[in-house]
């Protein structure tokens, strides 16, 4: 499938098969892809909460307004950020790149320092491109998928012992769709979103 196809075809699909379960290594193989999404600085500050557990799943649908697809679909995916990541180790982030190592440890601890705004508001952009890039890799091999911000934040995070120094962002549910999603509710023309050079 073409990466255009895949954009075209990806929905956000609310039903689905309760009964079917991914291999793993079809859960590998869309991890991977998660993983070579880009991040600012290279940090790769997403962290990804695979949630298996039949019993925490269904905690995390009552904390979620019982939306179905947080257990029937195949997967459930916390996406999660470190927005210290920029501090640990950060060398490590360019172990391959040494010519360019020193110099983007000391830049990204000016870029950062004393910005929490900054911190958190990088590792949301960086987790929003690896949500999109997990969604695409599954409807490619024939999945569809659930983007979700509709729960308590504040619940799910303490169901998933999530550290003081990350946040949840958002999940992602994939699976094998028992419906189809509804019609599009109205695309924006594109001379109403695409500016050319600047406001008027």
């Amino acid at each position: 499938m073409k990466v255009s196809e895949a954009i075209e075809r990806r929905r956000a699909v609310k039903g689905y098969d309760a009964d079917h379960r991914m291999s793993e290594l079809e859960i590998e193989k869309l991890m991977s892809l998660a993983m070579l999404a880009p991040t600012a600085w290279n940090i790769q500050h997403w962290r990804f909460v695979v949630v298996r557990d039949p019993e925490l799943r269904r905690q995390i649908r009552a904390a979620a307004w019982d939306q179905s697809q947080v257990t029937d679909a195949s997967l459930l995916v916390v996406l999660t950020v470190d927005t210290k990541a920029w501090q640990k180790e950060p060398a490590r982030y360019w172990r391959n790149a040494p010519e360019v190592q020193d110099y983007l440890v000391g830049a990204m601890k000016g870029f950062y320092e004393g910005r929490e705004w900054l911190q958190r508001d990088d590792a949301m952009r960086s987790c929003g491109i690896a949500a999109m890039t997990l969604m695409l890799a599954a409807q490619e091999i024939g999945y569809q998928s659930c983007p979700m911000d509709g729960f308590d934040f504040d619940a799910v995070g303490q169901l998933i012992n999530l550290p003081a120094d990350h946040v949840v962002a958002m999940f992602v549910a994939i699976g094998k769709g028992t419906v189809e999603p509804r019609p599009r509710g109205g695309q924006l023309s594109m001379s109403e979103v695409v500016i050319q050079n600047r406001f008027n």
